[in-house]
């Protein structure tokens, strides 16, 4: 992702000596100016205006930054084990991690989890495609975990450095007759779009729809597996 630049030009009262178009500007023929003839009856003690030239016009305004774009979305997913077991693959760091890893060599992946209200999940990874590397990382909170039943947390998502959009995602568990369901509703503010924004909020859900893919193989490996012939 390319970063922009902003260039501060400073102007110097030595370069206005060596050279700059102050030393071949004509003398301001009005009385008084600083650089052209005392009025007459003026004080030749009278000290210089101490304060600096004034600039030729308004200050060139900073690059703004991109529009932020807000969306949300929502997926369900069923499991054909209890909600508690769901629940586990959140809160078991040893199973979380088989599920949740950003991109990038398993050699370069870090992970640190701490499930409790107040506490928070740390992901980094070193992405690497033909010539280019990015390095991502993944940081969140918990705001909101009712055992077995809810997970409220913000997450924001960065690359090189930058970050790229925040989440409030709301994961609900509920019983089914055989199995139980998750909800998942994701609330996002994309502050650095590509475009309009409209490929970052699809990647975003299908993106999420793999993540859980990865849940489901690891808390119910059973779902998709075919019968034995």
């Amino acid at each position: 992702m390319d970063a922009g630049h902003l260039a501060q030009a400073a102007n110097s009262p030595a370069g206005s000596r060596l050279g700059s178009p102050a030393d071949s500007a004509p003398a301001d023929p009005r009385p008084g100016s600083p650089n052209g003839s005392a009025p007459t009856g003026s004080r030749p003690d009278a000290p210089a205006d101490p304060r600096p030239d004034a600039p030729a016009g308004p200050a060139p305004a900073a690059a703004s930054a991109p529009r932020a774009l807000h969306g949300s979305f929502s997926l369900d997913l069923d499991f054909t084990v209890a909600r508690a077991e769901v629940f586990r693959g959140f809160a078991d760091p040893s199973l979380r991690r088989r599920w949740f890893r950003l991109p990038g060599r398993s050699a370069t992946a870090e992970h640190e989890l701490d499930f409790r209200v107040g506490g928070g999940e740390t992901a980094r990874n070193v992405f690497v495609s033909g010539d280019t590397e990015e390095h991502l990382a993944n940081r969140s909170r918990f705001l909101h975990i009712v055992p077995d039943t809810r997970i409220v947390y913000v997450y924001e998502a960065e690359v090189d450095g930058s970050t790229r959009w925040i989440s409030l995602v709301t994961v609900e568990l509920a019983d089914l007759p055989v199995g139980s369901r998750l909800t998942w509703t994701e609330q996002y503010t994309w502050l650095v779009p590509t475009g309009d924004g409209t490929q970052d909020a699809a990647h975003l859900r299908g993106g999420t729809r793999l993540l859980l893919n990865g849940l489901t193989a690891t808390v119910d490996p059973g779902r998709y597996r075919l019968p034995r012939l």
